[in-house]
């Protein structure tokens, strides 16, 4: 049976100093951390200028400095602006030792802290849910279910061919490249519609029941930049969550 891992990825109040928004209905935009490493000659890296011009328009101000700052584009997810397929790469042991661990057929899951906001006037929602809290929380965005991993890129043969899968991701943009794990996602990877809570809907730094009862964590402390394992029943169970949209139960 799978198993699954999630971890924190996207912008934050550090990295560029704002989280991505998310709207009453659940509804969210990905916003990546800024790209702090040098990038290659003869690549393409979108700016957040560019990128914020080819989604909705944001309910706040980007200033002209950030949006001239290059983004570090991963999780890479097919269908938005600037990717291709579903990779992802880590260059940290304290994130690339544990997604080796995982094989093909595990999931993993990224989770971002997002701020609420009410939508610009030109972006249309739905029906407000009661587990998005009012200031800021932690949720599911996305999730890769794994074809393949790369656990020692640099020396894997796989990198030296010119048409593998994870020519796009951020990781072999920079120079030098420096992956210490690489994901591909099959097609039944996906970047949300809606994200999913694993923040209390009363406090974002307050784990709902899909971190304290199905995960590994105690959700004490800063449980929102950890790593969240889930065991084969417990990640059974996240896909129903996920699928469904079942959270009222383990809010």
């Amino acid at each position: 049976m799978a198993r699954s891992l999630a971890i924190n990825v996207a912008a934050n109040t550090n990295i560029p100093g704002f989280r991505g928004p998310i709207y009453p209905d659940g509804s969210f935009v990905y916003l990546p951390i800024p790209e702090r490493e040098p990038i290659a000659e003869l690549v393409s890296v979108p700016t957040y200028g560019e990128l914020i011009d080819h989604l909705d328009p944001l309910p706040f101000a980007v200033s002209a400095e950030v949006r001239e700052q290059h983004v570090h584009l991963d999780p890479e997810f097919a269908g938005y602006p600037f990717c291709e397929t579903y990779t992802y790469g880590d260059e940290h042991g304290v994130k690339a030792g544990p997604i080796s661990e995982l094989e093909p057929g595990d999931w993993l899951y990224f989770y971002a802290t997002l701020t609420r906001h009410e939508p610009p006037a030109s972006v249309s929602i739905g029906t407000p849910q009661p587990w998005v809290t009012e200031e800021w929380g932690t949720y599911i965005i996305g999730a890769f279910h794994i074809e393949s991993i790369l656990s020692d890129p640099l020396n894997d043969p796989v990198l030296e061919t010119t048409s593998h899968p994870y020519l796009n991701n951020a990781h072999l943009k920079r120079d030098p490249i420096d992956p210490e794990v690489l994901v591909l996602g099959t097609e039944q990877s996906a970047l949300f519609d809606r994200a999913i809570p694993l923040s209390s809907p009363d406090a974002g730094a307050t784990a709902n029941k899909i971190v304290t009862d199905l995960s590994n964590d105690s959700g004490k402390g800063p449980w929102w930049r950890r790593r969240l394992w889930f065991d084969p029943d417990a990640s059974e169970t996240l896909r129903s969550i996920v699928e469904n949209r079942s959270v009222e139960p383990w809010l």
